[in-house]
C-alpha cells in the first residue's frame, strides 16, 4: 500500500498537492483549501511529534475496534469525524500552508521510522513508524481527492 517512507508515493502527492489552486473548490466537507492544507499540517506535525494531540476519551474505546479500517487499503470516507483541535476555520495563506505540507511530507520521508511520534494518535491509539506513513498518505490522499486532485 501507498505511504510516506516511499520515495515515488510521496513525488505523487506532492505533485497532486502542487496542483491545488486558491480557490479550488470542495467536493464535500466544510474547510476551504487553505484550511485544509492547514489541517494536513498539523496532522503532519502530529506524525512527526512536533504536535501532540491528547488521546480522545471515546478513541480509547473505539479506536482500537477501527484501527484496522483506518489501515486498510480502502480510502477515508467522505465526511469523516474530525478531532477538534484539527477543525480550522480561520485564515490561512495558500501559498504558506502548501509549501509547508510539502517540506513536511518530504521531511517526514527522510526522517523514515526514527523521524516519528512515539506518542499514539489521538483516536486510534499506537501507531508503528510504518503504521503512520500509511496512515498519514490515506489522510492526505483523502484530502486531495476532496478537493479533486
Amino acid at each position: 500500500m501507498p505511504n510516506l517512507f516511499n520515495p515515488s508515493d510521496v513525488n505523487e502527492l506532492v505533485n497532486r498537492i502542487s496542483k491545488l489552486i486558491p480557490d479550488a473548490q470542495r467536493q464535500w466537507g466544510k474547510m476551504n483549501v487553505s484550511q485544509m492544507l492547514a489541517h494536513c499540517n498539523k496532522g503532519m506535525e502530529s506524525a512527526m511529534g512536533l504536535h501532540h494531540i491528547p488521546r480522545a476519551f471515546i478513541g480509547r474505546i473505539l479506536g482500537p475496534l477501527f484501527r484496522a479500517t483506518a489501515l486498510n487499503d480502502k480510502p477515508f470516507g467522505k465526511n469523516s469525524p474530525t478531532d477538534k483541535s484539527l477543525i480550522f476555520t480561520g485564515e490561512y495563506n495558500f501559498e504558506e500552508e502548501k509549501l509547508k505540507l510539502i517540506a513536511y511530507i518530504q521531511a517526514f520521508m527522510k526522517g523514515g521510522a526514527d523521524g516519528c511520534t512515539k506518542e499514539p494518535h489521538a483516536f486510534f491509539g499506537h501507531f508503528t513508524p510504518d503504521q503512520w506513513a500509511l496512515f498519514q498518505w490515506k489522510h492526505l490522499d483523502h484530502h486531495l481527492r476532496q478537493f479533486g486532485v
